[in-house]
């Protein structure tokens, strides 16, 4: 009888447990449902964003505020003073302020800020280039920085990563180009900030709108370091990245050479690093990166091997100051931005110079995400478009048109100018281009 009494006492406690673990459950599940809901109905712009707002946690909803964990980039480095945050620290910010960031600046203005204007950043150098070293020697460089409206933390970390990791000896100048941007803390702010570099940046201010390829030839004008070396604004260089660059522009003063550009996500703005790949483009006269083949790295000097590039993203480069004026320049005649930089690197090799990505350097790059479709910037790229396939692409112009039948009797502006420095290079064909240096972009039979 009391054995009875055990076993039902004991069915009667699962059988109780059972009933609460279900009624729990429930309760979980409808208390998700109605956030869920919420969200929904008080968030109707979040849903209209799409994957521009995107939350590695959680790809499908994002929530009317979160908290963000920026990472130390690496533990085992000291921290400096407001540079990387410590691994937990979160922020809590609100979805309005967030989208007026993404709106105004392409990335997540809130994380940016709260970085300060330094950090370390993770060493994303394949281990042979640690051991690598350079000659005492080297060409001093001059940095240009142009900017319109940018993010003022972010400008300043891009300011404070080059003086940290710059040898002063190579490091002639930064010449900070403003091109009339609006933002208050881009004014008397900036100024003030600027004096602790004691005079080793230059801030020039256009006087008009001239957009970044005049904006940057501007800063050209002024410089008087050895090698030119052009960044975006919103940057993070990486340890001895200079130094690579120099260094091969010292051995081939007709090579023009880009770092590696390692990625800094424009929603966490966590630095990382990039493999290696080299420049290209399709018919459309967009830039893309291709993969590198294996056996371009298998020689003694392996990942550390200099990579031929048939055209560079344009944002980040070294070029000689007198091969820069040598050749031309950028194209006064196209505006603002979009398309220069295939045009330079088309210059590059078909005028007798060399375009190389350089592994061992390395510098991080915000790829901002605007959250709208400028048609203004459209009609601007494919205006500077134009200008480059009739310049130099001859016959091949033909290929662009098949897939852009829209702007074969669009207007491009004056070109004899570009045309003659053409015949005055001695500049090679672009059917040599696509022999020798760029034989994977494949032409339609009838062209051809």
């Amino acid at each position: 009888m009391r054995n009875v009494i055990i076993q039902s006492l004991l069915c009667a406690s699962l059988t109780f447990g059972i009933w609460i673990a279900v009624f729990s459950i429930y309760l979980h599940y409808n208390h998700v449902k109605k956030q869920e809901k919420t969200q929904e109905k008080g968030n109707p712009l979040i849903w209209s964003l799409g994957e521009k707002l995107r939350s590695k946690a959680d790809s499908v909803h994002i929530p009317r505020a979160y908290n963000v964990r920026v990472q130390r980039a690496r533990e085992d480095e000291p921290a400096e003073p407001k540079s990387s945050l410590r691994l937990g620290e979160n922020f809590n910010y609100s979805i309005p302020e967030l989208i007026h960031g993404y709106s105004t600046y392409g990335f997540n203005h809130i994380i940016s800020k709260n970085l300060g204007h330094y950090r370390s950043v993770p060493d994303t150098r394949n281990v042979m280039c640690r051991k690598k070293t350079y000659p005492a020697r080297l060409p001093t460089a001059s940095i240009i920085i142009c900017f319109h409206n940018e993010e003022f933390s972010a400008l300043f970390r891009t300011l404070s990563s080059i003086m940290a990791l710059t040898p002063q000896y190579i490091l002639e100048e930064i010449i900070l180009v403003d091109d009339t941007s609006d933002f208050d803390d881009l004014k008397e702010k900036l100024d003030y900030h600027l004096e602790i570099f004691r005079g080793k940046i230059k801030l020039i201010r256009n006087k008009k709108r001239e957009g970044l390829i005049r904006a940057r030839m501007t800063g050209a004008s002024h410089a008087s370091g050895d090698v030119l070396v052009f960044l975006d604004s919103h940057c993070e260089v990486n340890k001895v990245w200079l130094e690579p660059l120099l260094n091969a522009i010292a051995k081939d003063p007709k090579m023009v050479v880009c770092p590696l550009i390692d990625v800094i996500d424009y929603m966490t703005l966590e630095y990382q690093p990039s493999p290696i790949v080299r420049g290209a483009f399709n018919w459309h006269l967009e830039f893309k990166w291709d993969h590198v083949l294996s056996y371009e790295i298998e020689g003694p000097e392996g990942p550390t091997t200099p990579i031929r590039s048939p055209a560079m993203a344009g944002g980040i480069f070294a070029i000689s100051r007198n091969y820069f004026n040598e050749i031309g320049q950028y194209d006064k005649g196209m505006n603002l931005w979009g398309g220069e930089n295939l045009e330079l690197s088309l210059r590059i090799w078909m005028c007798g110079g060399q375009l190389y990505v350089i592994p061992c350097s390395r510098v991080g790059h915000i790829n901002r995400q605007h959250m709208t479709n400028d048609s203004e910037i459209m009609k601007v790229v494919e205006y500077n478009s134009l200008r480059l396939a009739h310049i130099w692409l001859d016959e091949y112009k033909e290929e662009f048109f098949l897939r852009r039948p829209a702007l074969k009797s669009a207007a491009y502006g004056n070109i004899s100018e570009r045309v003659e420095l053409r015949k005055r290079l001695g500049c090679k064909s672009f059917q040599w281009y696509l022999d020798t240096i760029f034989p994977e972009l494949e032409a339609s039979e009838t062209i051809s």
